[in-house]
Parts: structure tokens; C-alpha cells; sequence
């Protein structure tokens, strides 16, 4: 019998041993793993030198968001392993419980490994990594070596199927695209349902909530903070933003990353309690949404299952 019974209360926990080591200025920003204990907490390691916003101007509109989840086809980010000549080159692909060291490189279009990016917001490459049933989620920041290899400490302490995604910006491509691939965690496991549909989650004592529709032709997403009942309206920036939310589709982890409207620092955006959004998701479906926040220091992440309806049509068309 699985402990995970009250699926709609995943506080995507970390592990206590993460809380307890110094913040550094690394770049190894190894945020804990948010696994699916129900009462643990994410404690997140937490590398604050970098909360300082160093613009670049391809992240600084309002829409960046549609960057990410509209490519030039059409379809969504994060289901190809190769994309506009760019290959996410996975050297762990199958990996046991626990700690692992994992590796990987993106090839370019000559078959080499790319070492030139552009930064999107405040790093050269964001990894994210989720189970297969949305029931945790890390986003993390690789490091990445001479010959283009990047390298992090991964603890997934759970067997069972996964998906990493790399959000980039190859300099010689001029855009971001988001490349998926699968990682195995060997042993047996029991696949976990899609956590319940929930407005409300909670967080180490943060409650945050979300308001607003799941559309495929877009639509505001607000997500307010609160602690002990109160509203927050201190958030700090985290990767120059005062939130990141990432998408996942039930069924196929289709990807759709956005920024908020608004920048920290830019005289009229408040720092909380409320988190807006721009969002449109390819289609209808479940999905979990994963917000991450910074406050006291501290990165948490909160999540989210909603669904999305038809889209109503347009026009009627008459006969």
C-alpha cells in the first residue's frame, strides 16, 4: 500500500539533509529534490549571489512565455530529443536510487557540443526534471565543463520513470527551445496517479493558491502567496523573475514554461501576494503546474493539477 494516499497533498518534499549546508556562491545550484512524502518539506539548497537581475533583452517582454511554448511547427516544447539541429545527448540514461552524477551534453547541428548560449534569465541552461506522473519536480542548474559537457548532482530517491527537459538558447540558433528525453531510476515502483484537481497547496506554511483558466487560445493565471494566513508582498527575485511556473501535460509532459508579467525592479510590478501569468497550453488535458517562489532566502516550490476544456470555436460556421 502506498504512504502517498491523500494524492492531492504532494508538497513535492526535499530531503533534511539538504537543509542543513551552508548556501554558497556556486553555480551548482542543486535545489533539493521534491519528492511525494506528504508531510516533508522542500528544502531547497539555496545559492542566493545570483537574485541580482543582469538583463538580457530577449527575456524582458511580457510574452517571452509564448517563446517557449509555441515553436515554429506548432507543437509544444519538451517531446523531441532533437529539435532545429539541436540534440539533448543524455550520458545517464538508466541510473539506481539516490545520488547520481548526471551528465549529459546538447550537440549542435555538426554533431559537437554546443558551449555558446545565450543566457535565459540569468543562466545559460535550466534542467528541469519530473516524474513521469507529475508527482515531483526539481529544477536545477547544471555546470557546465570545457568540452561542453554539463554536469549536477541529482538525489531521486525513488524508482520509476522520469523525464529531463533543458530550456536553451544556442546562440547560433537566436531562440529558445526546450529539449526532452527520458531517465530511468531502476527498482520496482508503483505508478502513482496524477494528483487530484486543487486550487490550494501548501508549502512549508506558505499557502498558495491559483486563480484562473487553463485556455488554449491563453489566459491570465494568478497564483497569490500566503504565510499563516497572510499575504506575502516581500518575495524576492529568483532568476530575475518573482516566480517561474512550468506546465506539464498528463500523458505526453508537454512542456509550456512562463515568466510573469512584470519584473522585479521595474517601479510597478509588487512583490506579492500575487503572481500573473500569461499562459496558453497545447491543448486540452490535466495538467500540473509548478511554481517556484523565493522568500526568506529560501526557494520553494508549490504545485498545482487544473485541466483544460475544448477551446470554444470562434465562429459558427453556418451551412
Amino acid at each position: 500500500m502506498s504512504t502517498n494516499a491523500h494524492a492531492g497533498h504532494h508538497t513535492h518534499a526535499g530531503h533534511a539533509d539538504t537543509a542543513t549546508q551552508p548556501a554558497h556562491a556556486g553555480h551548482q545550484d542543486n535545489h533539493a529534490g521534491h519528492g511525494t512524502d506528504t508531510d516533508g518539506h522542500a528544502a531547497h539548497q539555496h545559492h542566493g549571489r545570483h537574485a541580482a537581475p543582469e538583463h538580457t533583452p530577449v527575456d524582458e517582454h511580457a510574452g517571452h512565455g509564448d517563446a517557449h511554448a509555441g515553436h515554429a511547427a506548432g507543437a509544444p516544447g519538451g517531446l523531441l530529443v532533437t529539435q532545429d539541429g539541436y540534440t539533448l545527448d543524455l550520458e545517464t540514461t538508466i541510473a539506481e536510487p539516490g545520488g547520481i552524477d548526471f551528465r549529459f551534453r546538447i550537440l549542435g547541428p555538426d554533431g559537437t557540443a554546443v558551449t555558446e548560449f545565450d543566457p535565459i534569465h540569468d543562466r545559460e541552461l535550466h534542467l528541469i526534471v519530473a516524474r513521469r506522473e507529475l508527482t515531483g519536480f526539481w529544477h536545477v542548474h547544471p555546470v557546465r565543463e570545457a568540452d561542453g559537457t554539463w554536469v549536477i548532482r541529482l538525489d531521486l530517491p525513488e524508482a520509476g520513470a522520469y523525464r529531463v527537459f533543458t530550456d536553451i538558447a544556442p546562440r547560433a540558433l537566436g531562440r529558445t527551445i526546450t529539449l526532452g528525453a527520458d531517465l530511468a531510476i531502476a527498482g520496482h515502483y508503483a505508478p502513482q496517479p496524477v494528483p487530484v484537481v486543487d486550487r490550494t497547496t501548501e508549502v512549508d506554511g506558505y499557502e498558495v493558491t491559483v486563480d484562473g483558466e487553463l485556455r488554449t487560445e491563453g489566459d491570465l493565471l494568478t497564483l497569490t502567496v500566503r504565510k499563516d494566513g497572510v499575504p506575502v508582498t516581500d518575495l524576492q527575485p529568483y532568476l530575475a523573475a518573482f516566480g517561474h511556473l512550468v506546465i506539464l501535460r498528463a500523458g505526453d509532459l508537454a512542456y509550456v514554461h512562463v515568466h510573469p508579467t512584470g519584473e522585479p525592479g521595474d517601479g510597478i510590478t509588487p512583490a506579492g501576494p500575487e503572481i500573473t501569468f500569461h499562459t496558453a497550453v497545447p491543448g486540452p488535458g490535466t495538467y500540473r503546474l509548478f511554481l517556484d517562489f523565493q522568500h526568506g532566502d529560501v526557494v520553494r516550490t508549490a504545485a498545482f493539477t487544473l485541466t483544460a476544456g475544448v477551446a470554444a470555436p470562434q465562429h459558427a460556421h453556418h451551412h
